[in-house]
Formats: C-alpha cells, sequence, structure tokens
C-alpha cells in the first residue's frame, strides 16, 4: 500500500514556474510508491498562478491578499490530510527528486531538510555573505551545526511543526524560526545536502531581509536560549569594568563610577539572563512534547516501555523493545495518546 504524504507549495506570482514544480512533484513521488497530496497555496498573486496549479492537477488553497511565505505555509500545513508533509518552493530552483529520501528520513527524525551544500549551488553572490553570518549566528544560538538554516525544502511531521504556529511568523522568516525552535528543544533535525538551481522569474527576497533575519534569531534565542544572548554582553561588561579598575588603581586608589557602572550593568544583565532562561527551561518542561524526548523510559504507551536512545545520540529516534522500529505514524499515535491523557 502507498504511503500518503502531502507536499505543501507556496506561490506568489509564479505562473512561469509552479506547473512544471507540481509535475515534477508527482513524478518522483509517484516513482517512489508515494500518494502524494499537493497543496498549492496562492498567497494573493496577481496573475495566472492559481489556474496553471489547478491545471496541473493540485488543490489550490487561496489567499484574498499578499499575507506572505510564512502565512501561505501555515494554511497549507493545516489544510494537509497526512501527517507527514514537506514544503517546496514554486520557483524551481529546490530538486523535488530529493522528496523521496526527504520522507525516509523521517523514519529517524523529527524533521528532514535539504541543506544547500550540493556540488551544483546557485546562490547569487551578493546573499552568500549575509547567508554566511545567518548561520554562523543560528549555529551559535541553537548550540548546534546547521548548514542551512532557511532552506525551503524540507520533511516534517504535522503536529511537531503546528505546535509552533503561534510564534512563527507569516514572512520568510518562518524557515529559520522553525529551524532554530525544533533545535533549541532537542527534536532530531538531520540535513541532506541538495543541489540549488538558478530561480525562474524574479526574486521576493531582498538585501534589508537578511536584517530581519539577524533580529529573528536573536528574538528566537530570547524565547529558547537567553543565556547565549546575554552571556557575551555580560562578559563585555564585566571585562571593560574590570580594566577601567586596573586603570583607575594604577592611577589613583579610587575606583571610578564607570567601572562601578558597567560591574552593576554586568550583574544585572546576568540576573536578567539567569532569569529568561529559567523561565525558558520552565515552559519547555510543561510542553508534553518536549517530555516525551526527554524522558523516554519513563513513558508508557498502553503498558510498554519505550527504550531510550543509545547513549550520546541527541536524536529522537525511539524504538519499542518487542515490536521493533516504531514508524512515524505509530510515534504520531504515541504522541496523541500522551496529549489526550
Amino acid at each position: 500500500m502507498a504511503q500518503r504524504v502531502t507536499v505543501v507549495i507556496p506561490a506568489y506570482n509564479e505562473e512561469v514556474a509552479v506547473r512544471d514544480v507540481i509535475a515534477e512533484v508527482r513524478e518522483h513521488l509517484r516513482q517512489h510508491d508515494l500518494e502524494a497530496e499537493i497543496v498549492v497555496v496562492d498567497d494573493g498573486s496577481s496573475d495566472a498562478t492559481a489556474g496553471s496549479a489547478r491545471a496541473a492537477g493540485a488543490r489550490v488553497i487561496q489567499h484574498r491578499s499578499n499575507r506572505g511565505y510564512g502565512a501561505a505555509l501555515k494554511t497549507g500545513i493545516a489544510a494537509a490530510s497526512n501527517d507527514l508533509i514537506a514544503i517546496i518552493d514554486a520557483d524551481g530552483t529546490y530538486p523535488a527528486a530529493r522528496l523521496p529520501e526527504l520522507f525516509a528520513g523521517l523514519e529517524h527524525a523529527d524533521m528532514v531538510v535539504g541543506a544547500r551544500t550540493g556540488t551544483s549551488v546557485k546562490i547569487p553572490t551578493a546573499r552568500r555573505p549575509a547567508k554566511w553570518f545567518l548561520n554562523r549566528l543560528a549555529n551559535y544560538v541553537s548550540n548546534a551545526s546547521i548548514p542551512d538554516v532557511n532552506s525551503g525544502l524540507r520533511a516534517f511531521h504535522r503536529e511537531v511543526v503546528m505546535q509552533y504556529f503561534p510564534m512563527l511568523p507569516d514572512q520568510f522568516s518562518w524557515t529559520t524560526t522553525i529551524t532554530l525552535a525544533m533545535h533549541c528543544d532537542k527534536y532530531a533535525v538531520s540535513y541532506l545536502p541538495i543541489d540549488y538551481r538558478q530561480r525562474q522569474g524574479e526574486s521576493k527576497i531582498v538585501p534589508w531581509d537578511a536584517g530581519a533575519f539577524a533580529i529573528l534569531i536573536l528574538r528566537t534565542a530570547m524565547l529558547f536560549r537567553p543565556l547565549r544572548v546575554f552571556l557575551p554582553l555580560v562578559i563585555a561588561c564585566f571585562a571593560y569594568g574590570l580594566i577601567k579598575m586596573s586603570v583607575d588603581l594604577l592611577r589613583d586608589p579610587n575606583i571610578s563610577a564607570s567601572a562601578i557602572l558597567a560591574f552593576l550593568s554586568a550583574l544585572q544583565l546576568l540576573l536578567i539572563g539567569m532569569l529568561g532562561d529559567a523561565v525558558a527551561a520552565r515552559l519547555g518542561r510543561l510542553s508534553p512534547n518536549a517530555a516525551f524526548g526527554v524522558q523516554p523510559k519513563e513513558l508508557t504507551a498502553g503498558g510498554e516501555a519505550l527504550a531510550a536512545p543509545p547513549s550520546g545520540d541527541s536524536t529522537r529516534s525511539f524504538r519499542g523493545e518487542r515490536e521493533g522500529e516504531i514508524t512515524p505514524l505509530r510515534r504520531s499515535t504515541l504522541r496523541r495518546d500522551r496529549l489526550a491523557r
């Protein structure tokens, strides 16, 4: 029996490429015995995007106005009929041939991201410095190795992503936010190197979007890892105060007001960061899904204990002691049962 999956394609003025993307998605999934529901969310296009998508056989949902890339993704994910979902852009840049591998990766991960680190990656040169900086910042905030923080080709479990809907933005930063959130909450996120093709049509991303992405990364850090933001500021204030105090004592036996102010600032920032970290940790423990991953030995489903993942393995790939490996559908059922209890 073919496995049922959903592919969500957000589209805004993409009549040039959307038909080919739909055909490519359907063909590659059919070759791997995957029964695809293809949902195209027309985000208020002024061209014939919706008509082209319907003609290609996709299920089309239309926004009455342009609400943004993230809003289109949320609409498509909420309307999806299946638990296993992939997203892909409508501009033809991402290789749909890798979708079967992304879905297969969900056997051992909560989200599989197509990282644009393959042998043929056509990212415009002007966007590469900003992309490098954002990836480095995301790696620091999440304390993880993220090769591509905002790839638009990825597969995931519907219910895992939907719990973050209230905090996910409506713009292009949707992918950056969900990547950081799942890393910070210790979900299993894996990466598959992919190629990235030349875009068909005009890009919707402008250079100053990089600043918005950086602010978004810091905002997400404040929600999940506030100490990662405050600690460098604490160190900077404390170092300045120490140097200023040393200079003051060499010149005069008194400590200047600026040195004392630097020490007090460091102390205040440290306390604020610790308070934020405590709140974030407390909220994380209250999340049923977070508890499922942190303490698998203490959880049972129908009286059957679940084994913990191998020592040192940060992923959340659980295996039943008697029934063999737990499939995504089985794991989804376990989560629903726990939430119901």
